[in-house]
């Protein structure tokens, strides 16, 4: 069968370059990244084959057989992340990974295990549980929380009612996501209540605000302004937030600069992040963000531009290429 076209007869992959090509045209090119700049780390995402204190062997790619296998130096200095600070016996076979690699690309600078997010607005709660609607692309989300962890997710997220929003960082159970630790503090108003910006007739195609990631494999980006028109990729009902952003399609990419690592990477939206949208907070990483969500990215991506998963934003800049 054969794919469906945009209206102008392109193909779906073809919509974001096309797109770019007719903004470069109109407004002209944009600069890249300061040149003062450091460039993005690198990671690398994973599902355990073996851990010890000397080495760490992943399969990178699932398959039939073995897959992709990388192999990495364990040492002294590599911090582990497992609902909290961990050793290397919780870096078990089996488990989902992400790692962000030495300098030389050789060794683990830093391992996170079976992380998770849930994200999105509280539909039910019940003893120890709370579901979620995390949007019309993620679904809904079954979460656990521990009673050790309940009074420091209420400390941020104290309206715990259905209609108001949800955001937790955990590691993945048999049961569903385990909420452990509070995103970002909750917003005082209902899911359905957001205040959309005032308009001026320009959208600046440079933005300010908070990114957050999403657990997603590979590098992207979810952008919470996609056009629902033709194949770009957004939802007919989604929410205007209160950053302001312009309206992008699949397949845009995004000069995004994390301005308390200054660190900056092109990444391609690869996903609606329409649930984004709904979360008017502000990140206070370095210094107080402008309100508003403007991308999440996917927790590879997060981690290359200097982000650490447990601190869930940062403050950036995010230009539209």
């Amino acid at each position: 069968m054969s794919q469906p076209r945009h209206h102008s007869g392109a193909m779906p992959d073809q919509v974001g370059y096309l797109r770019r090509r007719r903004r470069t045209a109109v407004l002209g090119r944009l600069p890249d990244a300061p040149a003062t700049d450091r460039p993005p780390l690198r990671s690398v995402t994973g599902t355990v084959i073996e851990a010890d204190s000397e080495l760490l062997l992943l399969r990178t790619r699932e398959g039939d057989g073995d897959g992709d296998q990388i192999r990495l130096w364990i040492s002294s200095a590599t911090t582990v992340w497992y609902g909290g600070r961990a050793g290397m016996e919780a870096v078990r076979p089996g488990r989902k990974v992400l790692v962000r690699c030495t300098v030389d690309g050789l060794g683990a600078d830093r391992i996170w295990v079976d992380f998770v997010r849930a994200t999105g607005t509280i539909v039910d709660i019940g003893k120890g549980f709370v579901e979620v609607d995390a949007g019309p692309h993620r679904g809904r989300l079954h979460i656990v929380i521990p009673s050790r962890s309940l009074s420091r997710v209420l400390v941020r997220h104290p309206i715990f009612e259905p209609g108001f929003l949800f955001d937790v960082i955990g590691i993945s159970s048999t049961d569903g996501p385990l909420a452990l630790l509070p995103g970002t503090s909750q917003p005082g108003y209902r899911a359905d209540e957001v205040t959309a910006p005032r308009t001026t007739g320009t959208v600046s195609r440079e933005l300010r605000g908070t990114v957050t990631w999403f657990d997603a494999a590979g590098p992207g980006a979810a952008y919470p302004a996609l056009d629902s028109a033709g194949q770009a990729g957004g939802c007919p009902d989604a929410p205007v937030g209160c950053a302001g952003l312009p309206l992008l399609s699949l397949g845009s990419d995004l000069l995004v600069r994390n301005e308390c690592a200054k660190r900056s990477a092109t990444v391609a939206v690869t996903e609606c992040g329409c649930t984004a949208a709904l979360f008017c907070d502000r990140c206070v990483e370095c210094g107080t963000s402008r309100r508003g969500r403007i991308v999440e990215l996917t927790a590879a991506s997060f981690v290359d531009l200097g982000g650490e998963l447990e601190d869930g934003c940062f403050n950036a800049t995010v230009t539209v290429r």
